[in-house]
């Protein structure tokens, strides 16, 4: 599974207009819910934050991975958000966030969850990184995630 399986063209958001954690979710899960509007708003909130309270998902290098399982979803989807200015995340390195993957997936895409978490630290040691931070459309920031296997 390639990370261009999870996130689709249109969940991409080039200019994330919140400024905080919480609403960053909140507006990245109006991404996922444009693509499959019978998803559990809720459920998936609820599952982003449950594991956020765990330790923080800002992994370093201005790189945040939200993740959690829901009940009622049974493939492994997400969307990315980029913010120029950066989000107050609370990360691990105590720096802004630049790029947020965000994936919710059922209990069945367990082993497909650390595939595509493999994928994204693989972005993170890459230039591909500073290429999805430049994308002049939604376009070119999908092109970059065909690079990562």
């Amino acid at each position: 599974m390639s990370l261009c399986d999870v996130f689709s063209l249109s969940s991409i958001k080039l200019h994330l207009e919140s400024k905080t954690k919480d609403a960053v979710f909140t507006e990245l899960l109006d991404l996922i819910l444009a693509d499959h509007p019978d998803y559990d708003r809720n459920e998936m909130y609820a599952a982003i934050n449950s594991r956020e309270s765990e330790m923080s998902t800002g992994i370093g290098s201005g790189i945040a991975v939200p993740h959690g399982y829901c009940r009622s979803i049974g493939a492994i989807t997400g969307a990315i958000g980029i913010s120029k200015a950066g989000v107050d995340y609370n990360s691990l390195d105590h720096k802004p966030v630049h790029l947020v993957f965000m994936v919710v997936m059922g209990e069945a895409s367990r082993e497909n969850h650390l595939r595509v978490l493999n994928e994204v630290f693989t972005l993170i040691n890459s230039e591909t990184r500073a290429l999805m931070m430049a994308a002049k459309n939604p376009q070119e920031a999908y092109a970059m995630l065909s690079r990562i296997h």
